[in-house]
């Protein structure tokens, strides 16, 4: 057992360097900022049980309690909104899809703690949570715990003395309590899923912010919103191309629920969702085997005899109209199913320069009349007419995509100088006198190995002329 394992588990932290890991979970609230009662100008509202920053607790119990005992805190690690539980569909480098427990905060924290240094460059000893469901419900995220304790040789601790990660007997309870932690998140997340099925098969309406068309409780028409969808039908069902809707809505200042600029992918998605016309729809999510992507799709929803349940909000547009619109989607271009559909490196990266713009920009390769290079291809801002940008931007894309390479490059050599770099050790006030004393020890070996020749002489030297007196010398016998 390395010295700052042993001084952990003995609770003598002094003189040594902490961060503490928070965790906000998904399903928890995080609480509302102190704001202004809007009714009364100029008065605050009384605290309540919402403004409890849960995140905030943690930090101080964890500084509390490493400062109590003598240690130094140096860093907080804070993982806002994130479910330590969850897993989301990622692509590993050798190309298999997989699901897993996505936390970058939690993973930086553990390289932080191997390297022994912050992201500030402060010397780093030890990780400190305020329980073991801070630190992970996942059984992976746990073995990725450990590995950094066994074999660095860097300790993390709890502050409630639920999580023991010292010893054999303590990682051993602890894969034990991670793995009920994990059972009770699958146990939630079950009955989670049976209560919104209910609620589908009785049509009421799920969370989520209010959708264009209706008001906040999402039953309610949004009159003037509502006649705004009802004439993009109109228009799309009598030939329109959708940009020329987005172009019109962008230009009368007309933004969606979230408050931004219109795009044709979310008018799409709006017009052919079953909630427009008064069905209760739900989101599907499917993986290609093929291209091994996940898509998500929305559908109705179905009683248990097979018939559309109506959704308890009302409609604004027809059945008849709802399913023209998805047959004008139906009708529309596909994209391939390749394997890797970015065919250009920055596509949805840049954004135009353009004073006000601001806008994605996107590829394209040049005509034959602009005689380019066979393969050549620009980076250019959308049209104006499009409403999806203003049209005053036009890269080369080969330049820029390489330019970007060296950047990125440039970029992780620093940070990985950055976290090698050993900050020099300060000069001993003593090292003149330690000098000395080295130059001492030095003479006294050198006197040491005089002695001992001279010692070995005067031996020799009576041998030989013991060797004499009895005859056996140097003379023949």
């Amino acid at each position: 057992m390395s010295e700052l394992v042993q001084r952990a588990q003995w609770g003598k932290l002094d003189g040594m360097n902490w961060a503490g890991l928070t965790r906000l979970s998904t399903e928890e609230a995080e609480g509302e900022p102190l704001e202004t009662d809007a009714d009364r100008p100029g008065a605050v509202r009384f605290l309540t049980g919402k403004d409890i920053k849960s995140t905030a607790e943690q930090e101080k119990d964890t500084r509390a309690f490493v400062e109590a005992r003598g240690g130094r805190y140096v860093h907080t690690y804070t993982e806002p909104d994130t479910s330590a539980w969850k897993r989301k569909r990622i692509r590993l480098p050798d190309g298999r899809a997989v699901y897993r427990v996505v936390r970058p905060v939690f993973a930086g924290a553990l390289e932080d703690l191997k390297a022994g240094r912050t992201p500030d460059g402060e010397p780093l000893d030890g990780l400190i949570v305020y329980d073991i469901d801070r630190l992970t419900r996942d059984t992976r995220h746990l073995e990725d715990a450990i590995e950094v304790v066994e074999h660095y040789h860097r300790p993390i601790i709890d502050i409630t003395g639920t999580l023991d990660l010292l010893t054999d007997n303590g990682r051993a309870m602890a894969r034990v309590i991670v793995a009920m932690a994990n059972k009770q998140s699958a146990d939630t997340a079950r009955r989670v899923r049976r209560k919104h099925k209910a609620m589908q098969q009785q049509g009421i309406p799920a969370g989520g912010g209010r959708p264009f068309g209706w008001q906040e409780d999402r039953r309610t028409i949004n009159a003037d919103e509502a006649k705004l969808l009802r004439e993009a039908a109109r228009r799309l069902i009598d030939g329109s191309p959708w940009y020329t809707v987005i172009a019109d809505w962008n230009r009368a200042g007309i933004l969606t629920a979230n408050g931004k600029k219109w795009n044709v992918q979310v008018l799409k998605k709006i017009m052919t969702n079953p909630r427009i016309c008064g069905y209760r729809s739900r989101t599907v999510y499917e993986s290609d085997p093929e291209t091994k992507t996940e898509s998500a799709h929305t559908v109705i929803v179905h009683d248990d005899e097979g018939n559309p349940v109506l959704g308890q909000h009302q409609p604004v547009l027809s059945v008849e109209q709802w399913r023209a619109m998805c047959a004008i989607i139906e009708a529309s271009p596909k994209r391939g199913r390749g394997h890797n559909a970015r065919t250009f490196l920055l596509t949805g990266t840049l954004r135009c320069g353009k004073e006000g713009c601001g806008a994605k920009l996107r590829a394209g390769k040049a005509g034959p009349s602009q005689k380019k290079p066979e393969g050549f291809y620009f980076y250019s801002c959308h049209n104006s007419a499009s409403g999806q940008g203003c049209g005053g931007i036009r890269i080369p894309g080969a330049e820029a995509d390489e330019l970007v390479r060296k950047l990125l490059i440039a970029k992780h050599q620093e940070e990985a100088a950055r976290r090698q770099a050993v900050t020099a050790t300060a000069t001993w006030p003593d090292e003149e006198k330690l000098g000395r004393v080295r130059e001492d020890i030095e003479d006294l070996k050198q006197a040491r190995r005089v002695f001992n020749n001279v010692s070995g002489s005067h031996c020799s030297s009576g041998i030989e002329g013991h060797r004499s007196v009895n005859g056996i010398g140097s003379h023949p016998v």
